[in-house]
């Protein structure tokens, strides 16, 4: 039942933020009841009768053929995100055996993590399922919190980020951040569906942070590409990172993401300035050794 409303809930949600101008009908005279299109006219759009229409969003329609989905995807002006999104939480409300498959725990393999490490100038971290920090460098934990200090349980992005009040001070753009975090968690958990670790950080978050449950009822979904992040670092006071985020092919559930330098000679003047404060921090005594990622995957 949970997997059927979640897709109702979904299509609820695209549905209402249309309106009639956007997808070319007229307006009448009748007063409108719900925000956005009303469900016949949704269902005239997409090629389907309104009482299936009905049964999807209550969640009584059963399996939903590739072909319908598509074309509710059109008529909703879903973009690439959505449409795959829509498509994982059909196929998680059939319920079938491989979609309850258990998950694996994840681990970074060697030559990843030693691409990490040679990024030794700019911060740059490796993301998992349900934002689980698998791997993090030096600079990353200089910018962001020290992940690696955390118990292995709690080395989690949108944990930090929505839960210690560190990061509201850290991150410049903390409300634009925060609610693209709970998109991206929005988007896991129409994948992995029966994930319980994931549930149980929903529930966390939904509890703990007062924001969380707005943006998490907003159905919003987001893919980790690129864009720029604004911090302040109390040494060297804001900076603005560009960063990209890249998945390996042979594991999608796993985000190499890397900070670089913003578009002001300031930007790089800081990052450089961390980066040699970072190195000093932690620069090996005489016979020690050190890495720049210390061992960070998540106990499942």
């Amino acid at each position: 039942m949970k997997q059927t409303a979640e897709l109702g809930e979904f299509l609820r949600s695209r549905r209402a933020r249309l309106q009639p101008g956007d997808v070319g009908i007229a307006p009448d005279a009748r007063a409108r009841r719900v925000a956005g299109l009303r469900r016949e006219e949704l269902s005239r759009l997409a090629g389907i009768s309104t009482e299936y229409y009905t049964r999807l969003e209550q969640g009584r329609a059963g399996n939903v053929s590739e072909e319908i989905l598509h074309a509710l995807a059109q008529a909703l002006r879903l973009d690439q995100t959505e449409r795959a999104h829509l498509m994982n939480l059909a196929s998680a409300a059939t319920g079938s055996p491989r979609r309850r498959s258990p998950e694996r725990p994840q681990k970074v393999r060697p030559g990843l993590r030693h691409l990490l490490e040679t990024l030794e100038h700019v911060p740059a971290f490796i993301l998992g399922r349900r934002t689980d920090v698998l791997a993090v460098n030096a600079l990353a934990r200089t910018v962001l919190t020290d992940f690696d200090a955390l118990p292995a349980t709690q080395r989690n992005y949108a944990r930090y980020l929505l839960l210690d009040p560190a990061a509201q001070e850290r991150c410049l753009d903390w409300e634009r951040t925060a609610a693209e975090t709970v998109a991206m968690l929005r988007l896991d958990a129409g994948r992995h569906p029966y994930d319980r670790q994931l549930t149980a950080l929903i529930g966390e978050l939904s509890v703990r942070s007062p924001q969380f449950p707005r943006w998490w009822s907003d159905h919003q979904v987001r893919q980790r590409t690129h864009g720029h992040k604004r911090y302040h670092h109390p040494l060297v006071g804001d900076i603005t990172f560009r960063y990209e985020c890249l998945s390996p092919p042979d594991d999608p559930d796993q985000t190499l993401c890397v900070y670089t330098a913003g578009p002001e000679p300031s930007d790089r003047e800081n990052l450089a300035l961390l980066g040699s404060w970072t190195e000093r921090d932690t620069a090996p005594e005489a016979g020690s050794s050190h890495s720049t990622t210390r061992g960070s995957v998540p106990q499942e």
